[in-house]
């Protein structure tokens, strides 16, 4: 760990100032977790709170973290895709509980004909890893991804169990989309849930936003080094195509402007506040609805709980968002719902309290289950509410 990241960071932005322990919480995790650079956002009741941000847009420490700064934050662009599915569902576009195939036939192929939007929603389709070995660099074969996983048959019965859909759920729900509404995941997102919102959250970045981006640093141990010890279908979910979880990747051009929902939304940690606002205020903020109040319940209604298929440990989903559970909790509200993220990133929503909270990073090191900085920033806002 270099001297860079034991320093006192310097803090920019602004924080209520009954919330100065979650401050005190982020500067700790430069000095105390090995924090590199990093951005937070909370609102409660969807008047912004905490927005600060410091450290190094690079491990090297040659790029401030800036206001603008764009972090790769992983899986917890997952209910950003899930949304985009679930408004085409409440305009009438598809219906959850018909069989997927209905819009897109391929996938009725190999025992999948009954497989639903609310399957693949909840990771319950059976189809979290691609079975044929494919090259590095295939997950930005948008057609190729999608054909391999229409052919094939489901890892277990469709809806009888869960597993997390690591990195392909992106392109199932994406898929959806592009075939009910004619526009890339990316493009929807941008159209109509970012755009509305004034969210600067992205599936595919343009060059002249790929600048602002931080570089975010894998642990030099990998998953691929890790491997051998994974049951099959986990290793297949986590490492196939090579670089699909982005380590080796995350950081290029190709990675950055690809549409990869499951793994390369880029936003700031405001843009993630400003969605679960929305959502923390019944899918509606400024005037801006995103969901119906009925829909975003069942959206956060559990759907898949319990031993987790590929995960091997417990996992909670409701339709798209990780929901609170007691080995990972969103703070003490049960009715707390959002996504982790490679490195500890995080987006939650808590309707109870008013709160919706942004997290970004850079650091990859550190547990991926219970991430200790988000876990110190999470205490310290409830302990301050």
């Amino acid at each position: 760990m270099s001297q860079q990241t034991l320093r006192e960071p310097t803090i920019h932005g602004r924080c209520d100032e009954r919330l100065t322990g979650i401050r005190d919480a982020f500067a700790a995790n430069f000095l105390e977790r090995g924090e590199i650079g990093a951005a937070l956002a909370v609102s409660l009741d969807g008047k912004p709170v905490v927005d600060i941000w410091a450290g190094s847009a690079d491990p090297a420490g040659t790029r401030a973290w800036r206001e603008d700064t764009l972090a790769d934050v992983f899986s917890v662009g997952k209910p950003m895709a899930a949304m985009c599915l679930l408004m085409l569902s409440e305009r009438g576009k598809i219906d959850l509980d018909q069989p997927a195939a209905l819009h897109w036939p391929a996938l009725a192929a190999a025992g999948k004909e009954h497989v639903t939007a609310r399957m693949i929603l909840a990771h319950r389709a059976g189809l979290p890893a691609i079975r044929t070995p494919l090259p590095a660099g295939a997950m930005y074969d948008w057609d190729l991804i999608c054909g391999e996983l229409a052919a094939q048959e489901p890892w277990w019965e469709p809806g009888v169990t869960h597993g997390y859909h690591v990195n392909t759920y992106g392109f199932l729900v994406g898929e959806l989309v592009r075939r009910v509404s004619g526009l890339s995941i990316g493009r929807f997102l941008a159209q109509e849930i970012a755009g509305p919102l004034g969210a600067d959250m992205h599936f595919g970045l343009r060059a002249a936003d790929q600048r602002r981006c931080a570089d975010f640093l894998f642990p030099q141990v990998s998953r691929a080094m890790d491997s051998a010890r994974m049951p099959q279908m986990t290793a297949l979910a986590y490492l196939n195509p090579p670089g699909i979880t982005g380590d080796g990747t995350v950081n290029t051009p190709r990675w950055r402007s690809a549409e990869l929902p499951s793994a390369n939304g880029h936003a700031t940690a405001r843009a993630l506040a400003r969605f679960y606002s929305a959502l923390a205020g019944g899918g509606e903020i400024d005037g801006v609805r995103l969901l119906s109040e009925s829909t975003l319940a069942l959206a956060c209604t559990e759907a898949s709980a319990g031993a987790d298929a590929v995960l091997g440990r417990p996992s909670r989903f409701g339709l798209g968002f990780q929901l609170t559970q007691p080995e990972r909790p969103l703070g003490p509200s049960p009715n707390a719902f959002g996504h982790f993220g490679a490195g500890g990133a995080l987006g939650f929503a808590d309707p109870d309290a008013g709160v919706s909270f942004g997290y970004t990073l850079n650091q990859g090191l550190g547990p991926r289950w219970q991430n200790p900085r988000n876990r110190a920033l999470i205490d310290a806002l409830y302990t301050a509410l």
